[in-house]
Order: structure tokens, then C-alpha cells, then sequence
């Protein structure tokens, strides 16, 4: 990714709805961490029948997130790569940005997104009495002005984007590795 390149922007309702899909999260995820995949193997691994995965394949390549390797396909069998770029980032439009009409479909989007973070969350302390190198974790609670939130927020994402790999590019020895950060007001929410 060029740093100068600016965020993705996933506007479009229509877009947005291809990713408010568990199993089309499922599967973007799975290419992004794993590599080039067919519907079958797909199938296989989220326990649903070809016919499904291809269709939902062919959504998120009409919406412009992954996309067949013409040179690894042959027949009937066809292999998917997430589209190279996709790892920049990728943003949704806020409740005033969005229309009204598509607000259920930014909530669904952030309600599956959500329910993947917990699972994640759920599954750290096994990662960490596994891996402890590799199984990460802070918290912390900072006093900002809303600008320097916003000065923060950029800071993380260009980190995060910094160290991104495309999966070919990584170094031996190089893992995938889910990083999470959400920011609330505290004095808004319950003490914890």
C-alpha cells in the first residue's frame, strides 16, 4: 500500500451489504489469511455446499474485493485471491454520512464485525497459554480532545498498515497476526 493512498471508504450500501455477510466475512477473511482458495475448499472449511460458496464468491467479486487467478483456474475449477490493495484501509461511513435508508445495513455490518471481535476476545487466553510470543494484549485509558483522538486513530491505522504483508511478501518466520483497538467514551459507559 502507497501511504499516501487515502482510506477505502465502503460508502456504496450496496458494497457494504456484500460485507454485512457472515459467510462472505468468513471467506474474505479465510483469502486474506490464508491465500488463494476454490469454492470447494471454501465449502469445505465453513461446512456449507459449493453452489453456496460460489455464489457468494461471485458477490464479493462483483463488489471489487476479491478475484479470480485466471492462471491457477482450469474447467470448472475456479481460485480466488483477495483483489492486491485491499489490505490498506478500509473504512465505514459514520451514522451522519450514511443514508437513512442503509443505516440497518452499516449496523449489520458492524454487528457481525462485532460478534467476530468477541469470539476473537473469547479465544485469547487459550492463544496465550499457547503462544505467549505471539498473543498480545493492552489496555489503557487516555484524556484527549476529539482531535487528538482523531490524531491518535490515524497514528494506529498508519502502524498498522506500516507492517502489513500481502501473504506472499511475509518473511520466514512471518505469522498472520488479528490486531483489534476500538476507542469510547469512558464517562458514557458503565465502569467495567
Amino acid at each position: 500500500m502507497k501511504e499516501d493512498e487515502p482510506p477505502l471508504l465502503l460508502d456504496d450500501p450496496e458494497r457494504l451489504k456484500a460485507l454485512a455477510h457472515p459467510m462472505r466475512r468468513r471467506m474474505l477473511t479465510h483469502l486474506s489469511v490464508h491465500g488463494p482458495a476454490t469454492s470447494t475448499t471454501l465449502g469445505e472449511l465453513l461446512g456449507a455446499k459449493t453452489g453456496t460458496t460460489s455464489y457468494h464468491l461471485r458477490q464479493l467479486e462483483k463488489y471489487g474485493f476479491i478475484e479470480e487467478i485466471p492462471e491457477r483456474s482450469a474447467g470448472r475449477e475456479r481460485w480466488w485471491r483477495r483483489v492486491e490493495g485491499l489490505a490498506r484501509d478500509m473504512r465505514t461511513p459514520t451514522y451522519q454520512e450514511i443514508d437513512p435508508g442503509s443505516l440497518s445495513v452499516l449496523e449489520e455490518f458492524h454487528r457481525i464485525g462485532f460478534e467476530e471481535d468477541r469470539r476473537l476476545f473469547e479465544s485469547f487466553p487459550a492463544a496465550y497459554r499457547r503462544d505467549p510470543a505471539w498473543a498480545k494484549a493492552s489496555r489503557g485509558l487516555v484524556r484527549v480532545t476529539e482531535s487528538e483522538l482523531e490524531a491518535f486513530f490515524e497514528d494506529y491505522i498508519a502502524l498498522l498498515l506500516k507492517h502489513n504483508r500481502p501473504a506472499g511478501e511475509a518473511p520466514e518466520g512471518g505469522r498472520a497476526v488479528y490486531v483489534r483497538m476500538f476507542t469510547l467514551p469512558a464517562d458514557d459507559t458503565p465502569d467495567v
